[in-house]
């Protein structure tokens, strides 16, 4: 923006910018001469270092009777001694500024800076850091606690068939948890399979008992591995998908739009999601199971002289209900935790195309942490009860 004061002429005056405190304690600052972008034009430091300077200054005014053509450059003056006199709590008088440059001004600190809007700007301590990621931790704790209890209220009225949710949906979200995802979950756990198997086979060869990598294999991928391996898994497909989905669905109003017409969008969109992942994962488990043990087997039969009926009898062997029960229970876990970090981080997504991703990052992260802090407490607990 630029204007010309009255009577201003087509000459061009250089600018000018000078101060100086009079018996009242006042900073009287003059400017003079024209004030634009294309200029040189003075900094604002004296009057800088009179409002720090002890004893105070009681106030600013300004004194602009020589001022020339002005723009924008006077205004970032203005504003950055404005701001200083903020800072040190000196008042500020504009009534000697043109009336123009008065109302910019007004409108420059109509709004006030977001709190935090440069705490960037300043090296924080590692006691600030440590403080911050606390306080969001238990946040994002009492967000995920609130949502569970959401959660649980849908369950309870889809047990008593009063939930509002469409069958298709569930069929849908069942179909894209469970067999869109075999593909992955197969070639991940075939792989772990020969890997627990290769591992085995030259650890236990040398002192004759290779036989036991049928134990170890079907043991590891039936109680630990298959569960938490395809957990991972759908933490970061299944999960992901539905943190984007639903954030997508809040940045475009259908979230709102849902709520507008009476219908709990917990129970719509978010209710078939979960029974989805729950149902489907321990199959999946179970299913990666038998392809880990088909890894092993596959190792063990290329790398040792033994038979495959052998092979097959020593895995039956080591096998045992509560083995089996355990690892489906910590799949079924697993589902749930995943399941409730997708759809949570989603529907508490923001309304930028940026959130959508944040929100996507935030469900990977949350649902793998959650895994991994479950499958910790559930192993302390299976070896406390002696499952």
């Amino acid at each position: 923006m630029a204007a010309d004061p009255a009577g201003a002429h087509g000459m061009t005056e250089p600018a000018s910018l000078d101060c100086h405190r009079d018996a009242d304690g006042v900073v009287q600052v003059r400017f003079a001469g024209d004030w634009r972008l294309a200029d040189p034009l003075p900094a604002a430091d004296p009057v800088l270092a009179e409002l720090r300077s002890t004893p105070a200054p009681r106030g600013v005014a300004f004194e602009t009777g020589s001022l020339g053509r002005w723009d924008t450059a006077l205004l970032t003056r203005l504003v950055a001694i404005c701001s200083a006199a903020d800072a040190a709590g000196v008042p500020v008088a504009d009534a000697g500024l043109p009336p123009g440059a008065r109302r910019l001004l007004h409108l420059a600190f109509a709004v006030k800076e977001r709190e935090g809007a440069r705490r960037a700007d300043r090296q924080r301590s590692v006691a600030e850091q440590v403080g911050e990621a606390t306080l969001g931790l238990w946040a994002a704790l009492v967000e995920l606690v609130a949502f569970l209890g959401v959660a649980a209220r849908a369950f309870g009225r889809m047990a008593r068939g009063r939930a509002t949710y469409q069958r298709s949906d569930l069929l849908v979200a069942m179909q894209e948890a469970g067999a869109e995802s075999l593909p992955i979950v197969s070639l991940i756990c075939f792989l772990i399979g020969m890997i627990f198997a290769f591992v085995g086979v030259r650890q236990l060869e040398p002192f004759g008992a290779g036989i036991y990598v049928a134990d170890l294999v079907a043991v590891a991928m039936v109680r630990e591995m298959a569960p938490i391996m395809t957990a991972i898994i759908m933490a970061g497909r299944t999960g992901a998908a539905y943190a984007a989905g639903l954030g997508t669905m809040k940045v475009n109003e259908e979230i709102d739009a849902l709520s507008s017409m009476g219908v709990d969008p917990v129970e719509f969109l978010v209710l078939p999601r979960l029974v989805a992942l729950i149902v489907m994962l321990p199959l999946l488990s179970l299913y990666g199971s038998l392809l880990g043990i088909l890894g092993g087997t596959v190792v063990s039969l290329a790398m040792m002289d033994v038979g495959l009926l052998q092979y097959l009898t020593e895995t039956g062997d080591s096998m045992e209900l509560s083995s089996l029960l355990g690892g489906l229970f910590k799949a079924f876990v697993y589902g749930s935790l995943v399941a409730i970090a997708g759809c949570q981080q989603g529907m508490a997504c923001g309304s930028s195309a940026m959130a959508v991703g944040q929100a996507t990052t935030r469900a990977v992260v949350m649902g793998i942490v959650l895994i991994i802090v479950s499958a910790a407490i559930l192993t302390v607990i299976y070896i406390t009860l002696d499952i």
